[in-house]
């Protein structure tokens, strides 16, 4: 993948936009795609902690923290523990696991603001957890709606 950058009219589209709906997308996808691993024990320091996603050349705010349940997408104006920023081309390479965070964190490709013992933990955590390889198959809108489906019919 060719590393590119969002254009600047799409980031001002998006920044005018609510961010909470983003963050909420956010984390009902992931909450779908690594449900139990969300779960786990190992993630228990990270519990309550605001946690905000700066993808920066798209100019959208990702707000969450981590309960027992999963990710709950956050809709105050709360200062967040930890802020990370980056690039969409980045995040999307972090995600895959074909870029390496302290790679970027040194070449200033992503930054970390606010507790970055948090930031240091949340990396961590999340380098010693066996995530599932990531499949965008499984964010087509039929997948997700089929997934939502099928959680509301077991509860």
């Amino acid at each position: 993948m060719q590393p590119f950058t969002l254009p600047k009219p799409l980031g001002t589209l998006f920044s005018i936009l609510p961010q909470f709906p983003h963050s909420f997308v956010f984390s009902q996808a992931l909450n779908l795609s690594l449900g139990e691993t969300l779960r786990s024990e190992v993630l228990q320091p990270l519990h309550g902690k605001l946690i905000c996603l700066r993808i920066t050349d798209a100019q959208i705010t990702l707000q969450f923290t981590l309960n027992k349940h999963g990710l709950i997408a956050n809709h105050e104006r709360k200062i967040p523990d930890l802020t990370i920023s980056a690039k969409t081309y980045d995040f999307i390479q972090l995600a895959l696991r074909k870029e390496d965070p302290d790679t970027l964190f040194f070449s200033r490709r992503l930054l970390m603001e606010g507790d970055t013992e948090l930031g240091l933990l949340l990396k961590n955590t999340l380098d010693a957890l066996e995530l599932p390889p990531l499949d965008w198959r499984m964010y087509l809108p039929a997948r997700l709606l089929d997934a939502v489906k099928a959680k509301i019919l077991h509860h």
